[in-house]
């Protein structure tokens, strides 16, 4: 009679009691991290909260799978940065000893989208030799098509080509139709509804037929890859004995449904992330992922981590109030073994400037405390909302790197209301005639040379040459040519001629930038700070300052061994920490914006911006904000602090009452 086999199957935890490791995990890790890293044989869902030591259990995780004898390149690690995966890898192999760790398979999603569709591109109409289009060569094709499509309607209102690859683009990765996203947040586009879904197609389709695809395709097509051909999915699936996803709050629909078919046969998927600091909606991030995960493996284990190595126990009593009224959450409370150290400050002061002064003389005491200037940030919830503390920090001599938008004299609509000023300054200034000229219709290059030639030579006033050119130059530059004229001849206030300014600009900038609105708030800001000052020279000499060009994430080893502060969106803050660190603008009203006031999810959002601003900081936390701010568009006076501080009982933080010498 033939026997029948039964196999006795090989036991990993078995396997990792009887085998000598190079590494003490017991020793390095804490409780939680070692049950991390030692979870081999189920999904896990590891809630990592902010300064928990997250990368290090993933750097021991991976060590911890080389070690225990398989493949490393069994191994799949997904992070958002192919530098971020590289480092983990060069630090598992360093603690190893061994090269082996350096083999895993670390990347990005769009990298292992990219090396997966090479082999199957074929099944897809695509060539095994497609091309990947970067956001400006996107933006190239889809302008060629734009073209194209309306060549008789030039001068009507068309999304430019950069709005459309935002459009496209935001739509791919939150799965949201087009029409959704126009109606919501283009509504002045919505007569053009049927082009924008024309063109969309068209551009797909010119992809396709020249063998090209974008970033978005890459994760596209490879969810399409797995979802649709079942013997590809588990080929492709069954490569891996360990799938590792790093960030997982920060993922896509499309990059969940990824991993959930990458992990459904053998369970092997680990994700980490933090619930509480999902924070980039904006880029499609797709905030429920981190709960759905539980949906798509119902088995998992989840883990937390909550043993913090930043922040002082005192900061973290304060965070964790900050997440505490968050509606949806993995309930978990940050601890730290350092001392409870001082209570975070929450500063009301006066204004504006005297939040900027406020902050610009503290910075200085903890520079003489000893403190380094590379240890102190100010964050802030939107760009604009740091223009007055920029000319306050130059004024005080303090070097500082900004990164997260724009320095105030760098943004494209501040500039163009910065060359107004200057020509009304002196109208011999060929390089803000250039600027603003350009501005109008019907002048190009050519023609803007030809005016400046005759305005440099006999000014604005009583040009005997322009008046020899009349009906030779367009009427938009004649009316600007008045109007410059018209502000010379009065002696205003820079506040003034701001605000006469924007008038003049307000259908200008509507023409120039489909995001027009957005840009409203800096001129708002703008014209705030105009109010502080009595000439417009002087306003001009303080704008003109030469400000810094670097952004941090490019500075180099020499660069970083000069001291600035940093100053920088939140968005653009998340995973760093400095020793003190100040939010300023902690309005309501500003933070979170009065626009996020009518969306509860929008809302959950600004609360967790708010948590991941206050967890940036190691032993100093301050929080301002200034008082009786009036929204010139909404018409409104903002005097309350954020309503995400206003839930701390007071027991948590001091008050700063600030009195002036």
């Amino acid at each position: 009679m033939e026997s029948k086999k039964y196999t006795i199957k090989k036991s990993v935890v078995g396997e990792a009691e009887r085998r000598v490791f190079k590494i003490d995990y017991e020793r390095d890790l804490n409780a939680d991290q070692l049950e991390v890293v030692r979870t081999v044989d189920s999904p896990v869902l590891v809630i990592a909260g902010a300064g928990t030591g997250k990368t290090k259990t993933l750097i021991y995780r991976v060590a911890y799978l080389v070690e225990l004898g398989g493949n490393p390149r069994s191994i799949l690690l997904l992070t958002f940065t192919r530098k971020a995966a590289d480092e983990m890898l060069k630090r598992a192999a360093s603690l190893l000893k061994s090269a082996s760790a350096e083999q895993v398979a670390g990347g990005t999603f769009h990298s292992f989208a990219n090396m997966t569709l090479r082999q199957y591109a074929k099944i897809l109409g695509y060539g095994e030799q497609f091309t990947i289009l970067d956001d400006s060569d996107a933006a190239d094709v889809v302008n060629l098509l734009r073209t194209r499509l309306r060549p008789e309607k030039k001068s009507q209102r068309f999304p430019k080509k950069e709005t459309l690859i935002d459009l496209y683009s935001k739509s791919e990765n939150t799965l949201t139709p087009i029409e959704e996203i126009v109606f919501k947040e283009y509504p002045r586009f919505i007569e053009e509804i049927e082009d924008i879904l024309k063109l969309k197609r068209q551009f797909d389709e010119y992809k396709r037929k020249y063998n090209l695809m974008d970033y978005d395709d890459l994760l596209k097509n490879l969810k399409e890859l797995l979802s649709q051909n079942e013997q590809i999915r588990k080929t492709v699936a069954g490569r891996f004995s360990y799938v590792m996803v790093d960030e997982f709050q920060d993922t896509n629909k499309a990059q969940g449904e990824i991993v959930r078919l990458l992990g459904t046969d053998k369970e092997n998927v680990m994700v980490v992330g933090d619930d509480a600091q999902s924070i980039y909606s904006f880029r499609g991030a797709h905030f429920r992922n981190i709960f759905d995960f539980q949906n798509y493996f119902p088995n998992c284990k989840i883990i937390k981590l909550t043993e913090n190595y930043r922040s002082t126990q005192g900061i973290l009593n304060f965070t964790n109030k900050v997440i505490e009224a968050a509606k949806d959450k993995f309930e978990k409370e940050l601890y730290s073994r350092k001392k409870a150290g001082d209570k975070p400050a929450v500063v009301a002061a006066e204004t504006e400037n005297v939040q900027s002064k406020f902050v610009v003389q503290r910075i200085l005491e903890l520079r003489e405390a000893g403190i380094t200037l590379n240890d102190i940030a100010v964050l802030f919830r939107s760009s604009y909302l740091s223009f007055d503390l920029e000319i306050e920090l130059t004024r005080a001599n303090i070097p500082y790197v900004k990164f997260g938008g724009m320095k105030l004299v760098d943004a494209a609509h501040i500039k163009d209301i910065i060359s107004f000023l200057r020509v009304i300054e002196n109208p011999q200034d060929a390089v803000g005639w250039h600027r603003i000229l350009l501005l109008h219709p019907g002048v190009g290059p050519r023609m803007a040379e030809r005016v400046l030639d005759n305005l440099t030579r006999q000014g604005t006033q009583d040009n005997p040459a322009l008046e020899e050119s009349e009906g030779k130059i367009p009427p938009s530059a004649e009316e600007l040519i008045g109007f410059i004229s018209e502000e010379g001849r009065r002696n205003g206030q820079p506040v003034e001629y701001v605000e006469s300014v924007l008038r003049y600009y307000q259908p200008l900038m509507q023409s120039k930038y489909d995001d027009y609105s957005k840009r409203q708030k800096d001129l708002e800001m703008f014209a705030s700070i105009a109010e502080r000052y009595k000439s417009l020279q002087s306003f001009l000499s303080d704008l003109a300052l030469e400000p810094p060009t670097e952004s941090v994430v490019d500075l180099g080893e020499k660069d970083k061994k000069e001291e600035q502060i940093t100053i920088s969106t939140i968005h653009s803050a998340k995973g760093l920490e400095w020793n003190s660190v100040f939010v300023i603008w902690a309005l309501d009203g500003k933070f979170p914006s009065m626009y996020a006031t009518d969306d509860d999810d929008a809302i959950e959002e600004e609360r967790r911006l708010m948590y991941v601003a206050c967890t940036r900081a190691k032993d100093n936390l301050y929080i301002t904000y200034p008082m009786n701010t009036y929204d010139r568009e909404s018409g409104r006076i903002f005097t309350k602090p954020s309503r995400f501080i206003d839930v701390v009982p007071q027991d948590f933080y001091e008050k700063w009452n600030l009195v002036f010498e």
